[in-house]
């Protein structure tokens, strides 16, 4: 079970928007991310520490750095949790696309 409100919290805020858009599907350190956004490292590292908790990335160490990509499972399932529990009964359509 997703707990929705950290979900949403996750979800709410933009750097953590923009953090999880350059996660989507390649796996960058918290120097490629601090790089790529212009945003101080411990902003981005408290970032990472809510969307982690959220479940919706996932770590990887290698020697000293930690490496982080989006949990694109985690992210559909609490979509569909989120719009289950709202508006039950409505279908939810997923729609997988698949990558060549």
């Amino acid at each position: 079970m997703i707990d929705k409100v950290a979900f949403a919290k996750a979800l709410a805020d933009e750097t953590r928007q923009q953090i999880m858009a350059l996660c989507c599907c390649q796996q960058l350190s918290v120097n490629d991310i601090v790089s790529a956004l212009d945003v101080a490292q411990p902003t981005v590292s408290h970032h990472l520490a809510v969307l982690k908790k959220a479940g919706l990335v996932r770590s990887e160490r290698r020697g000293k750095q930690v490496f982080y990509t989006l949990n694109r499972e985690r992210l559909v399932a609490g979509c569909c949790q989120v719009a289950e529990d709202f508006a039950p009964g409505f279908p939810v359509k997923l729609v997988v696309q698949v990558e060549e």
